[in-house]
């Protein structure tokens, strides 16, 4: 999943983002308003932590011009240290799902920003199956029958996005814009190795779905032997 990190403050910016790759994201943090704007306008996000103090421009004019274009109902958790019950009430009347207030505690950012991508229609909302396999988007865990599988952070990013497809093909630029921030330092076989990595473990834990690549396009999950 793919964040986009709004926070002026180089320190707090840079200690979040560590948190949230930590956790399972793949983050894009800027340190102003039109960063963020010209980020959300080539990427796609599955949430937003917005810091209202911006350097350029107030972080409720980036929520509402980001929701008035081509990002309508993206989940967003304001973060910022305007105390105030207006503040509180305008943020979340402009489009916000959540507000927490600095200094906060990094494991309650986590868990609020989940919560906010566990409301409907957020794709952290749903238990995907395939097959045999299992996937919990919440608390990225993966199975296959009634076993777990022990995957690796992008292990696991490949598969939610391959099961979600339900068979279909996950185009291979589609699949690195999911799993890569801007800032991640990606080599031309990253993407490769992780699905390499991850048909081994299949494999081993003996599960019927298989990865098939479609040579120059992508991959998608199918059920029976493998190639």
């Amino acid at each position: 999943m793919r964040v986009l990190l709004v926070e002026d403050h180089k320190g707090l910016r840079e200690m979040i983002a560590a948190h949230l790759r930590e956790r399972g994201f793949a983050v894009d943090p800027v340190s102003c308003g039109e960063e963020a704007l010209a980020a959300a306008a080539t990427a796609a996000y599955d949430a937003i932590v917005l810091d209202l103090g911006l350097p350029d421009m107030d972080g409720m004019v980036v929520l509402r011009r980001l929701r008035g274009g081509r990002h309508p109902g993206l989940p967003t958790l304001i973060v910022t240290a305007r105390d105030s019950l207006e503040a509180r009430v305008g943020g979340l009347d402009a489009g916000a799902d959540d507000y927490i207030l600095k200094p906060f505690d990094l494991l309650e950012l986590d868990a609020r920003l989940r919560a906010v991508l566990r409301r409907p229609g957020a794709r952290l909302a749903a238990i995907y199956r395939y097959g045999d396999l299992g996937f919990d988007a919440a608390s990225r865990t993966a199975s296959v029958g009634n076993a777990s599988l022990d995957l690796r952070r992008r292990e696991a990013s490949v598969l939610e996005e391959l099961i979600r497809a339900g068979g279909q093909i996950v185009v291979k630029d589609a699949l690195e814009e999911r799993l890569y921030g801007f800032d991640d330092d990606v080599s031309g076989n990253a993407l490769e190795a992780t699905v390499s990595r991850l048909r081994r473990k299949l494999t081993a834990a003996g599960s019927a779905v298989h990865i098939e690549t479609t040579r120059g396009i992508g991959y998608r999950l199918q059920i029976g032997s493998g190639p």
